[in-house]
């Protein structure tokens, strides 16, 4: 095993192929929804980990990045590190046009670099996902059940300028989000196969946020978890 890096402590062993969701808790909600004998793969940092089999039978690890570009650009250039070799960003979004309901899953094609970490990593004003990782997702969500399209990456939750999201909608983006743009852009520099996927927690098209109640955020986190798994499983 390559040294061990600076943030990652791994108590088990990383498989090539991880789902990244940002929330720690998230991540322990996927590994016992979808891995069998899951072994906590890291703890340090908050930053909880875990290994297990797949349904497909192959080893899947789940690692959380943390909010925020610079935390998730840190975990996945530890991952590539130890061997990762595919990556796919479970996370949450907010939609920032209309036609959107909670819950509703979002492909992502490639992300606006509206975010300080990928700017900082030479990301130009749009950063793609891997093809072959996008379309295994949308096949796995089915054209019913997910939209493929740009998001925009922001470094920014509260954001104090309401215009922003005018702009971003005007360039391309439907939902925003403050991860995916830094890790497909580190996945890039590292030669790894990397996508998003996205569920909507949030509306803002409207006046002001419109937020998920808590047991439809959990049943989205499921789904994300279920396309996701899938997917990995027909990349092989």
């Amino acid at each position: 095993m390559p040294e061990r890096p600076i943030h990652l402590h791994p108590t088990a062993e990383l498989a090539d192929r991880a789902l990244l969701p940002g929330d720690p808790g998230r991540a322990l909600q996927l590994a016992r929804h979808l891995l069998t004998d899951p072994l906590m793969f890291n703890h340090n940092r908050g930053l909880w980990g875990y290994t297990g089999a797949a349904a497909d039978g192959r080893p899947l690890t789940i690692q959380a990045t943390g909010m925020g570009g610079p935390s998730a650009a840190i975990v996945l250039e530890e991952l590539a590190d130890l061997g990762l070799r595919t990556a796919i960003r479970v996370g949450t979004c907010g939609a920032l046009v209309g036609g959107f309901a909670h819950g509703d899953l979002v492909v992502v094609d490639g992300a606006l670099a509206a975010d300080g970490t990928s700017a900082m990593l030479g990301a130009g004003p749009r950063v793609a996902a891997d093809p072959a990782v996008r379309d295994a997702l949308a096949a796995a969500a089915g054209p019913a059940a997910a939209r493929t399209a740009t998001i925009v990456t922001t470094d920014l939750f509260y954001d104090p300028d309401a215009a922003r999201g005018e702009r971003w909608v005007a360039a391309g983006a439907v939902a925003v989000e403050m991860e995916a743009a830094a890790l497909l852009r580190v996945a890039e520099r590292r030669g790894l196969r990397a996508g998003c996927l996205l569920a909507v927690t949030d509306l803002l098209a409207g006046l002001g946020r419109e937020r998920i109640a808590e047991e439809a955020l959990a049943d989205a986190g499921r789904r994300l978890g279920d396309v996701a798994g899938a997917a990995l499983a027909a990349l092989g």
